[in-house]
């Protein structure tokens, strides 16, 4: 189901880690460059986080490798904690909620949306600080990852892809099985841009494949 988001969003994440240098990301988020930023520069960050979630918004699972650049790059546990939780803020969600309960009662929502992240996000990361349970940042390299081999990983995939194509096969069996239709006869548009996307993801993705093996 969430295929086209997922595969975009590790599409994405990968372009920013490779093109987009630390610099702009300590540009856009204040503090990112220290150690232990102040408690401003935190707030700060997770106020942030909703809006490059709202310019970058893939889908709720699409956004998590994009985070893990960010707190590759310096972002604190809590503005990446913002941005993970701002799937629920952004335009398409917004855009709904409108259709169904009218724009004031959509922007209502939304206010109540970042002030729940915000407060939480804030939360989380003072409590993981107190409890000495916070993440660091050292060590961490997104794009530093081990070329292809043959181990459990391998297999592991190759069993969880087996499984899915026998989950699928069995789906489109049944449909034909009820002469069953989808529901309003055709995909939205957010289904096809996503699709299109997904698929320049997979081209762009064996592209840089086929040039690592070279």
């Amino acid at each position: 189901m969430v295929w086209k988001d997922v595969t975009i969003g590790f599409t994405v994440a990968g372009i920013i880690a490779a093109f987009v240098p630390k610099t702009f990301f300590q540009a856009l988020f204040v503090g990112s460059s220290s150690s232990d930023p102040a408690f401003w520069q935190v707030l700060a960050q997770v106020l942030i986080g909703p809006m490059a979630a709202f310019f970058t918004f893939i889908g709720s699972m699409g956004n998590i490798p994009l985070a893990a650049v960010l707190f590759e790059n310096g972002v604190s546990f809590a503005g990446v904690i913002a941005f993970i939780f701002s799937d629920l803020v952004v335009f398409p969600v917004l855009r709904i909620q409108a259709e169904y309960y009218g724009w004031k009662m959509a922007l209502y929502i939304l206010g109540i949306f970042l002030a729940a992240l915000t407060v939480t996000s804030l939360l989380l990361h003072y409590g993981f600080s107190i409890a000495g349970f916070l993440p660091d940042h050292s060590g961490i390299n997104v794009t530093d990852r081990e070329f292809f081999k043959i181990n459990y990983s391998f297999w592991l995939n190759a069993l969880f892809i087996g499984l899915s194509a026998g989950f699928w096969i069995w789906k489109q069996g049944a449909k034909e099985g009820a002469h069953c239709h989808e529901h309003g006869g055709s995909k939205s548009i957010k289904e096809i841009v996503l699709g299109v996307l997904a698929g320049l993801s997979f081209v762009w993705l064996a592209g840089g494949l086929i040039v690592g093996m070279l």
